[in-house]
């Protein structure tokens, strides 16, 4: 009996499938065909079956599925990190119009661009293959390029705002722009097959969109097989303004509306009550969860967050980085351990309920669990191969508690998107890194002399 040819062998490698079995094989083989996984099995099974034109020993690698980093911003963010000081003592909206916009506003079209680059490379570099992008891009076009070449998957959106905040601004006509930008969008970059970047109707949300506009990206979103995402109740805020303006909380209203459902996610939902908490569940509405900018932001999770309630009602939740560290196992490791101290109890969020947030309940609140998610025949070939030749590696004894508690993206030695290697040997196979860090070097210190945001330090800087 002949084997089948396949393009790539992977053999010998320790492989963590994240199947609905969570099958873990100690000596395993992946054979890639095209843009799909053909074979995965045990080494000696594999080999039998499939012959390949490019073999490759995968015994130092441990192989899991390709992250998914539910909560980005790919602009704005990377070319200004930590410019911003971190005990800027402000309310939540005057830190957003004196030092959070202004960065934003100030890129162009190819600062957008370069930024966009930036992030995909760091997440590929650490191990994400696909991102859900925070609604927060100008330049949808430049960006969308710039993506295109890096090799990562991911969904993306214009910003969307569209609520009157000022006496004088027409609500109709901002309905209308909202909307329209909504629908262009989701025609320019269609979620067709083989386009690794698409664009969502995704919002900004809190207090900024009109219900029209909301209401609007649910019927796009669901008559194009897409998906909504929206950041909400980071603060008390929020429902302080949802209270005042309708007599009901955020997601009261938009259960009263018909937004919520299992294409839509919510971000951050740090103050919600009972109440909310059970029409999540009900609706089948999914939580990303971003612990980093949560402790960093001081969202009050420690006090008020209700997360571990929210994952035993059911709800799907994923984890985000927002517009901080990029590499997602580090958000996986505060996962892992804030509850257990916050509840002093050890139960909560073990490591391979936490690895699922960042495989298989990314890829079901992006509507790509037939696809992404778990390492599977017949699923894309999207995968990262962890480098054991490396001191927080060894000894390889319990591969999950390896990953989660002394792993993380430094020991991602390469990467596959759709079947290609977009990272191998620690490189981009795509892009040429030196010259991107130049450009984001110029383009970073660009942003920030546009923006205007002055440099606070409580140490003398001598240049």
């Amino acid at each position: 009996m002949s084997s089948e040819v396949v393009d790539t062998l992977i053999n010998g490698a320790k492989i963590i499938t994240m199947d609905e079995k969570r099958r873990i094989y100690m000596d395993g083989s992946i054979a890639i065909k095209g843009d799909q996984i053909a074979g995965i099995g045990k080494r000696v099974d594999i080999e039998k079956k499939y012959t390949a034109t490019n073999n490759i020993d995968g015994r130092r690698f441990v192989i899991t599925p390709g992250f998914i980093n539910g909560h980005i911003h790919i602009t704005g963010d990377p070319l200004t990190r930590n410019y911003v000081p971190d005990d800027i003592y402000c309310s939540p909206q005057e830190k957003l119009t004196k030092w959070v916009m202004p960065r934003y506003f100030a890129h162009s079209a190819e600062e957008e661009r370069v930024s966009a680059q930036l992030a995909a490379l760091e997440m590929l570099k650490a191990g994400t293959t696909c991102f859900l992008e925070a609604g927060t891009i100008r330049h949808l076009d430049s960006v969308v390029e710039g993506l295109n070449e890096t090799g990562i998957r991911g969904r993306v959106g214009s910003w969307v705002t569209g609520r009157a905040m000022n006496p004088d601004e027409d609500q109709n006509q901002l309905n209308e722009e909202g909307i329209r930008t909504l629908e262009n969008e989701v025609k320019r970059y269609p979620a067709r097959k083989g386009n690794l970047i698409s664009a969502w109707p995704i919002l900004i949300g809190h207090s900024t969109n009109s219900d029209e506009i909301w209401q609007a990206a649910k019927t796009i979103a669901d008559h194009n097989g897409l998906g909504i995402s929206a950041h909400m109740s980071p603060y008390q805020e929020d429902p302080d303004w949802f209270l005042k303006e309708y007599g009901r909380r955020p997601i009261e209203h938009l259960e009263s509306i018909g937004v919520l459902g299992d294409n839509v996610s919510l971000t951050h939902v740090a103050h919600i009550d009972e109440n909310e908490l059970n029409i999540l569940a009900r609706t089948g509405t999914n939580v990303i969860f971003c612990p980093l900018p949560a402790l960093k932001g001081a969202f009050g999770v420690t006090s008020v967050g209700r997360y571990p309630e929210m994952t035993r009602a059911g709800i799907n939740m994923l984890l985000g980085t927002d517009g901080y560290d990029i590499d997602i196992l580090h958000s996986a490791r505060i996962v892992a351990s804030l509850f257990k101290d916050i509840h002093q109890d050890v139960r909560h969020y073990p490591v391979h309920e936490t690895l699922t947030m960042l495989t298989c309940n990314g890829a079901k609140a992006m509507g790509m669990q037939d696809q992404i998610g778990s390492l599977e025949v017949g699923k894309k070939a999207d995968f990262s191969c962890h480098d054991t030749d490396r001191s927080e590696w060894r000894p390889i004894l319990s591969l999950v508690s390896q990953l989660i508690w002394s792993a993380d993206g430094r020991g991602i030695h390469s990467v596959w998107v759709d079947g290609i290697r977009v990272i191998d040997n620690y490189r981009s196979t795509m892009i040429d890194e030196k010259e991107l860090m130049g450009r984001v070097q110029e383009c970073g210190e660009s942003v920030i002399r546009k923006s205007k945001i002055p440099f606070v330090s409580p140490w003398p800087v001598i240049r």
